[in-house]
C-alpha cells in the first residue's frame, strides 16, 4: 500500500497541475446546493438550463413553497425531474427543520451532518460529501468514480467501492485547508473527464504517471502542501 506522502504529493501535484478550479463559490449557497441535486446523472449544460429555469427562486423559502408541478416543470431540462424535483423539497425541508441556518450546524460533528443528509431522500454518499465539503466547508474526500479509476491506475490499490477508497483517504483532508480539499476534488474530477474516457487514453493516462514521477524529485511536498494551505 502507498504512504500518505506519495498520496498527498499526487493530489497536491493534480491541483498544481490543473489549477484551481472554484467550484460551487456561488454567494448564495442555497442555489449551489440545489446544483448538486440537478448534476446528479445529466450533464453540465443540462443542469445549468436547469439553473437557469431556477432563477429568482433560490431561497429555500421560496422553494418549499413552490408547487412541486412547477418545480418539476422547472427543472426538466436536468432530466429525471420527478425525483429531483422531491429530492429539492425533501432537502430544503430538513434545511428548515435547522432554522434556515448554516450558521446553526457549527458546533454539530461533521460525522452527525452526514448521516443526516444520507437519511435524506436522493442524497447519496457522495452527494452527501459533497454537500459536507462545498456548503458546510467540513474537510472529507470524495471517493467518487474518477478518483477510484485513478487511484487504481497509479496502484494505490484495489479499490472497488466509495466506502474502500474514502477509507483510505478522509484522513489526509484533517491537516489541509477546506480550499485545498476541495481542489483535490476538483483536480481528480477535472483529471478524469479528460483523461478517463476511453481504454485509448490509457496511454495518456500513463503520462500523466510518470509527469507526475518526474515532478516529484523536483519539489518537496511540504513545500507545496504549505503554499496552498495559505491561500
Amino acid at each position: 500500500m502507498k504512504s500518505d506522502v506519495e498520496k498527498l504529493r499526487i493530489l497536491n501535484k493534480l491541483v498544481e497541475h490543473y489549477g484551481y478550479q472554484n467550484w460551487w463559490e456561488n454567494e448564495n449557497r442555497i442555489e449551489d446546493w440545489v446544483a448538486m441535486i440537478l448534476i446528479q446523472r445529466t450533464t453540465e449544460r443540462n443542469s445549468h438550463l436547469a439553473l437557469d429555469n431556477l432563477e429568482g427562486y433560490f431561497t429555500a423559502e421560496q422553494l418549499l413553497e413552490m408547487d412541486l408541478e412547477k418545480l418539476r416543470e422547472l427543472i426538466r431540462p436536468a432530466g429525471f425531474n420527478k425525483q429531483k424535483s422531491v429530492y429539492i423539497k425533501e432537502l430544503m425541508d430538513w434545511y428548515k427543520g435547522h432554522g434556515y441556518s448554516l450558521d446553526k450546524f457549527k458546533d454539530i460533528p461533521t460525522e452527525d451532518i452526514r448521516t443526516e443528509l444520507l437519511s435524506i431522500k436522493g442524497a447519496g454518499p457522495e452527494t452527501a460529501d459533497a454537500m459536507l465539503l462545498y456548503i458546510f466547508e467540513r474537510n472529507v474526500f470524495i471517493a467518487d468514480t474518477y478518483a477510484i479509476r485513478l487511484f487504481n491506475r497509479l496502484g494505490f490499490g484495489e479499490y472497488k467501492t466509495y466506502a474502500e477508497l474514502r477509507a483510505d483517504f478522509n484522513h489526509l483532508t484533517e491537516d489541509v485547508s477546506n480550499k485545498l480539499a476541495r481542489e483535490w476534488h476538483a483536480a481528480i474530477d477535472v483529471h478524469g473527464k479528460a483523461y478517463g474516457r476511453s481504454r485509448g487514453i490509457l496511454m495518456k493516462v500513463g503520462s500523466m504517471v510518470r509527469y507526475f514521477s518526474s515532478l516529484s524529485n523536483k519539489f518537496d511536498l511540504l513545500v507545496g502542501h504549505r503554499s496552498h494551505s495559505a491561500t
